[in-house]
């Protein structure tokens, strides 16, 4: 059965990836990675320094070659409903019907950053082919023809639109990689 969540278990553990209340952190025992000497290592959880959507693979640049994870036990039936009603979720909160990458800005430390954008009446706004979800305000759409411009433009317009009206500083949840 496939869960829903997209990605790799690298990325994941890069960022810290998470919802529902629950973390990477959580379940991370060890990780081994490739520096750029090319030494190879292997540090435990608490060296991986996990805070918000970070670690220290953020911050290192090192490859992560592989991970071990630690998971609760349960019967097949229990993590059927909970996967299930994940993915229940999903398709009622979130676009998944479009391409987007995932929740597009972090939250802030006393905002909800969705619910600003929300308020700011920028549900539907786009520019070319990338629009903020009429579902939830956090997610960036691709309508068809969107291009990387045109993403990085609703991005900049989203992040000055909200510090005009709420004089609040938002950030990227997404890494923009490359020029």
């Amino acid at each position: 059965m496939q869960a829903g969540i997209p990605g790799t278990i690298g990325g994941a553990v890069r960022m810290n990836a998470g919802a529902h209340g629950k973390e990477m952190k959580d379940i991370v025992v060890k990780t081994t990675y490739i520096d750029f000497e090319g030494n190879i290592n292997t540090i435990d959880s608490i060296e991986q320094d996990f805070s918000y959507r970070k670690s220290i693979f953020a911050t290192k640049k090192w490859i992560i070659l592989n991970t071990e994870l630690e998971l609760q036990y349960s019967n097949k039936e229990e993590i059927k409903l909970k996967m299930e009603e994940y993915a229940s979720y999903r398709r009622e909160k979130q676009p998944i019907t479009y391409p987007n990458a995932g929740s597009t800005f972090k939250r802030g430390n006393d905002f909800i950053t969705a619910k600003l954008i929300d308020e700011a009446g920028l549900k539907g706004y786009s520019i070319g082919g990338a629009k903020v979800s009429s579902l939830h305000a956090g997610f960036i759409i691709n309508t068809g023809n969107a291009t990387a411009e045109d993403v990085l433009k609703l991005i900049d317009y989203i992040t000055k639109t909200i510090y005009k009206k709420f004089d609040k500083n938002i950030e990227l949840e997404i890494e923009i990689v490359g020029e």
